[in-house]
Formats: structure tokens, sequence, C-alpha cells
């Protein structure tokens, strides 16, 4: 797997090295760290939300207590645009359980082993696949020919961060296989954007009824907490699950 939990820590592949991160008085431990990674382990980290902008702004109760609740957690990002997309094709109507076992067998298939984890595969490993070697992995055929697809169209997609955020949605939703859930997705987990809100999650639509009621338009309703959609979406599933 490309991201472990073991002995209170995670461990994770990171310039070509097994990376530990551990809690530590106020903050984090990361070990190696060094220049030449520092800035992938602080966008993985969620080191560019800021927290104390996000609690200011919070105007209602219910975030307000979330937020209390929950005081210093920023959401991991995924690093890699690659394994984004990957990892949400492989998700697409099966189970978190099957789909962290496909993508596992996608890893050890074509990724590189760094010490005890593997480094997600580059595009460049999986676009001169066959079809069949993905569906030996447990991807439906149809997946299989996405993640081809993405594999093979990935020059492109990596310089999606230099676009806004409608013009990002717009060219990942024209890749065969991707929808409106993955790039509301890429714009929260992978490029971190402040305003991305994926209403068309069921997770966060749970979310939203379990503590604001019945709502009507999910995506109309994530205005509510502006400029900060992705913190709050964050925050509300995590109140979800620990509640």
């Amino acid at each position: 797997m490309v991201t472990a939990a073991r002995d209170g820590a995670l461990h994770r592949a990171i310039g070509g090295r097994e990376v530990r991160i551990e809690p530590a008085d106020g903050g984090v431990r990361v070990e190696p760290l060094d220049e030449s990674i520092e800035g992938e382990v602080r966008h993985v980290l969620g080191l560019s939300f800021d927290l104390d902008a996000f609690r200011r702004s919070i105007e209602e109760p219910v975030l307000a207590a979330l937020e209390r609740a929950l005081s210093g957690f920023r959401p991991m990002l995924v690093p890699d645009p690659f394994e984004m997309l990957v990892g949400s094709i492989a998700a697409q109507q099966v189970s978190l359980f099957a789909a962290t076992a496909i993508r596992n067998r996608l890893v050890e298939r074509f990724g590189e082993r760094v010490g005890s984890v593997y480094a997600f595969p580059t595009a460049d490993a999986v676009a001169g696949a066959d079809p069949g070697e993905l569906v030996a992995l447990g991807f439906s055929r149809r997946k299989a020919e996405y993640v081809l697809a993405v594999a093979r169209e990935l020059p492109e997609l990596a310089a999606l961060g230099a676009l806004p955020d409608e013009a990002v949605k717009e060219r990942i939703v024209g890749v065969r296989g991707l929808g409106e859930w993955t790039a509301d997705w890429f714009l929260a987990r992978h490029l971190g954007r402040q305003r991305a809100w994926p209403a068309g999650d069921l997770g966060l639509r749970k979310a939203v009824a379990a503590f604001y009621g019945p709502v009507a338009d999910v995506r109309d309703f994530g205005a509510r907490f502006e400029p900060f959609q992705n913190l709050a979406a964050h925050y509300l599933l995590l109140g979800l699950r620990t509640r």
C-alpha cells in the first residue's frame, strides 16, 4: 500500500524514500525530512489550509461546535494527480473495502517498493498496460479503460493546478470515466482548493442532513461556508464519523 498506519505513525513513500509521520507536541514529526521533499510533505499534511482564518469566518453554531471539537484537524491531501484520479475510478460504485483492495493490487503490480510501502505507480508505468491486466487486478473492463485513458492524458491533467476551479472541472469531466464527483474531489483532495465543495458525495450529503436537517440543494447550501467550503466539508464528514 502507498500509505500505511503502523506503530502510531503514518508511513508513505515520498521522493523515493519511506517517510514516517507521527504526532508530536504542537504538530507532527516527520523523518526523514529535507528540502527535497519538504514541499510534498507540507502538501500531504494540508498545511496550506488556514485554520485560524477558517475559525474566524464561522458565524453559525453547528460548524462552530464542530470546529471546537475537532480543533487543529487538517485534511490530508493526495500529492499525485494520477493517484487521485485512479483512486476515484476504483471507488466508483463499490465498497471502500473493495476499492482499497483493487487499488493496492494496482500499486503492487505497477508501483515501486520503498521500504515497507510502495510509491504509487506513475502514469507511464500504467499507460502501456493491456486492459486485461487491470481487469485481473479487480477493475471492471470499463474501469480499466478509464484508468488507461487517464494515464495517457496525464501530461495535460498534471498542469491543471494553474487553472481556476471551473476550468479544472471542465477539463476533468471531459475525460472518459470522470464526472463531477471526481472533479470536485480532485479540487478538494489533490489541489486543496479553498472553495471545493463535493456536493454530489453521498457521505457529505448524509453529514449535511445529520447536522442541518433536510436540505433541498446541497450544492447551493455550500455557499453558507464561503470561502471555506473545503474545510467545512471535511469537518462535517469527520464530525459525522466521530459523532
